[in-house]
């Protein structure tokens, strides 16, 4: 039943291709581009199919189209009636027979637009969406291209060949993504279609969507083809993109700066002044609240959410958290034999079940320091049910809004304090083991440059206290248990799960799988490990002054409206109340006392909002993540909050 089930999708598949395909054969040259983006996002398909499901299910979508363009004419005809005159348009009595088919006319026209609307668009998504793949597919490699170059040269050194090299690259999909599967389209090219590695380079150079591999492969090819130093070559591509680096960074650099001043200008300045202009033509009677309200419930945050997003956008090098690095399963299922040996067994798989209870029992919170999103789960609900107590109680206090906006404060602070927590406590984590790591490196590289074996040298350098000792203990620990070097080496990364962690690890156990002669891989990783440090720490020192100008900014913007909240908006009401009782005639005040309370309020919130949105931006800037602008926010939040509920509300 399972097999025909499969068979029946599979030609319901190709039922497209079987009656489009013929057709699409002889429009070779029509698709050229797009056959060419298939080719470099790598789509397992002939143009001939793609193009011809594309026809076939752009027609199925217009056929969908033109059903629900039936049912919403015949909503629009007979059950909500059209009006008695469409447009302006005037006919002469030898033409107003037409108003007799207004109906099928206008029904004629839903239907006719659904079905070219929908029919259209899903027509569009096809043909765009291999140029969108390919384009995702280059910025992959060229992400990973430099920690490649980086990892073939290694090899290199370590005497392996040019072959020998990309395919063992070719497997490191989890630390090199694209860029390895870019490389093992060479060996697929030679392995399954017979061509020699000059002919599979030739052909990745035609083929491939990212400008930098082009121009590595190339040249690669014309150093095979002039019997030149391999190594030499990739020792000169990594340098060369160890210095594009620097110089895009801060090219980067530039650009955030330019992103700060930006944000400060656009945010925070320009809200500030166009709030004041709102406060004062609304207290002389020509203005409105709505232009305020647009502002600080709609701009202030809209806009900050669009630069965060586009800091994350432009930020180099690699994201997120690494991959975790492929390992034997140790803690599979076990297979209970019906021996004499069974009772042993039930008492190992228990005593196991209870060593777990108990590492569970000695560090409840593991879980949320691997994974401060993990937080979420419990906050929210606990924040949720605070907040409903907190409405539930709010009705019945004549002061609800005012009541209620600390309880929401109260509330995001139950979410965001323990997830900024956790974050900033793995944070730290992370960056102390990076910052050891090229030490680390660096000091294998000696001990075994003295004649020591990798095993020797990690045994020797848990005696020393390097900052990562408690780690090192841990991978020796590992080895004297009975795992391999390299099995060891890739639980420590799985443990930290970093990406000069997970590159260096990599490169270590390839080399060691390869020859064993991993003094010189040591070197060039560690080399690897200290640039990316040093760019990463050279981040963090040429933002701290605009992250000092976002704090400034923020100061300057909520100390502003605190001076019109408790200063000039009251001396304003006194005016009117004086004019008022005095019965002269003067400049007409619309300010009274209750439409003060309602622009503390909303002053309250615009120094709130400012406050949350400015620490985010400080976070994606200086460190490149919106969790560690969460501790900028909390302080943002925390200042704005006491200053208007201790001297304004």
């Amino acid at each position: 039943m399972a097999i025909s089930t499969e068979l029946f999708f599979q030609k319901l598949k190709a039922l497209p291709f079987v009656l489009l395909g013929e057709r699409m054969k002889h429009s070779k040259d029509k698709y050229r581009d797009l056959r060419q983006a298939m080719r470099q996002a790598r789509i397992p398909m002939s143009y001939e199919m793609y193009i011809s499901n594309a026809m076939f299910y752009s027609a199925l979508a217009g056929l969908v189209g033109a059903f629900i363009g039936l049912i919403m004419a015949y909503i629009v005809t007979r059950v909500v009636k059209l009006p008695d005159r469409l447009t302006h348009l005037t006919f002469s009595p030898s033409s107003a027979w037409l108003l007799q088919y207004r109906n099928i006319s206008v029904a004629i026209f839903i239907v006719i637009f659904l079905t070219l609307l929908l029919g259209g668009i899903t027509y569009m998504l096809f043909m765009v969406y291999p140029s969108f793949k390919a384009g995702e597919r280059k910025g992959s490699i060229d992400k990973n291209l430099p920690y490649a170059v980086t990892f073939m040269y290694a090899l290199s050194r370590g005497g392996m060949n040019v072959i020998d090299i990309l395919r063992t690259i070719s497997k490191c999909t989890e630390t090199y993504e694209e860029t390895a599967r870019e490389i093992d389209v060479i060996l697929r090219d030679m392995d399954y279609f017979g061509n020699d590695l000059r002919t599979a380079l030739h052909n990745i150079c035609e083929n491939t969507p990212s400008e930098k591999f082009r121009d590595l492969m190339y040249n690669l090819l014309t150093v095979i083809d002039s019997g030149g130093n391999i190594s030499t070559y990739f020792r000169d591509k990594s340098e060369q993109y160890l210095n594009r680096a620097k110089v895009e960074q801060k090219g980067f650099l530039e650009t955030l700066g330019l992103i700060a001043e930006s944000y400060v200008t656009a945010f925070v300045a320009g809200p500030l002044f166009i709030i004041i202009l709102g406060v004062m033509m609304s207290v002389m009677g020509h203005g409105s609240k709505v232009m305020i309200y647009a502002i600080i419930y709609a701009m202030i945050p809209i806009g900050s959410m669009m630069f965060v997003v586009m800091v994350s956008i432009i930020t180099p090098g690699s994201t997120g958290e690494a991959p975790l690095l492929p390992t034997e399963n140790l803690v599979g299922e076990i297979c209970i034999p019906e021996t004499d040996e069974k009772p042993t067994f039930l008492k190992f798989v228990k005593s196991r079940d209870t060593i777990k209870i108990k590492q569970m029992l000695h560090d409840p919170l593991k879980p949320l320091k691997e994974k401060p999103e993990y937080t979420l789960i419990i906050t929210m609900p606990v924040a949720l049910i605070y907040l409903t107590i907190s409405i539930i109680q709010g009705l019945k206090n004549y002061y609800f809004v005012a009541y209620i906006d600390t309880k929401i404060v109260f509330a995001v602070f139950i979410i965001i304090i323990p997830l900024m927590i956790f974050h900033e406590y793995k944070k730290l984590k992370e960056d102390r083991i990076q910052s050891q790591i090229p030490d680390f490196l660096k000091k294998l590289a000696s001990t075994n440059e003295t004649g020591m074996t990798l095993r020797d040298s990690i045994r020797l350098m848990t005696r020393s206290d390097i900052g990562l000792g408690k780690e090192i203990k841990k991978i020796w620990n590992d080895i004297e248990w009975g795992l391999t070097i390299n099995e060891s080496l890739k639980r420590f990364a799985n443990r930290v799960r970093t990406h000069i962690v997970a590159r260096s690890v990599t490169l270590l156990t390839k080399a060691n799988e390869s020859s064993g002669d991993v003094g010189e891989v040591l070197t060039v990783a560690a080399r690897d490990a200290a640039a990316e440090q040093e760019l990463k720490n050279e981040r963090r020192v040429s933002m701290f002054i605009y992250i000092v100008i976002i704090y400034i900014s923020f100061l300057v913007f909520i100390g502003i409206i605190y001076v019109i909240s408790s200063t000039f908006l009251q001396e304003m009401v006194k005016a009117g109340e004086k004019v008022t009782s005095a019965g002269t005639r003067g400049v007409p005040l619309s300010l009274t006392r209750a439409a003060l309370g309602e622009y503390n309020r909303m002053f309250f919130h615009g120094a709130l909002i400012q406050g949350f949105s400015s620490g985010l931006i400080a976070g994606v800037m200086g460190e490149g993540s919106v969790l560690s602008g969460l501790k900028h926010s909390v302080v943002m939040v925390t200042i704005g909050y006491l200053l208007f509920t201790l001297f304004v509300l």
